[in-house]
């Protein structure tokens, strides 16, 4: 059975670092691209970053480019975002995702404040 279980949210300050992780179980996680998305309150989902299943390829939304970096360990089954120079439109539930044989898997999602 698949699990994603997202760690590392919490409050911040404006232009402080936070880094997610997000434990995987249940696949064979060095196959699958992993990806981040975050939804902020009265918005639409969006897709933050993508990691290809060997780490080699990434890609990110512009609002974070050059901001966050997304890696993995895939000897942990362990997916992270480093988020810095966090800004307070960044405040979101960030969670985990993974697309597997046409289903889609979600962890449950971590909260990002980004507030003085």
């Amino acid at each position: 059975q698949v699990q994603l279980v997202e760690s590392g949210g919490g409050l911040v300050q404006p232009g402080g670092s936070l880094r997610l992780s997000c434990a995987a179980s249940g696949f064979t996680f060095s196959v699958d691209a992993m990806n981040w998305y975050r939804q902020a309150p009265g918005k639409e989902r969006e897709l933050v970053a993508i990691i290809s299943g060997d780490g080699a390829g990434t890609n990110y939304a512009d609002s974070v480019k050059g901001r966050f970096t997304i890696s993995r360990d895939n000897a942990k089954n362990t997916v992270y975002l480093q988020m810095n120079s966090l800004h307070p439109e960044d405040t979101a539930v960030y969670s985990c995702h993974t697309r597997r044989r046409g289903m889609d898997y979600w962890g449950p999602g971590t909260l990002v404040t980004v507030s003085s």
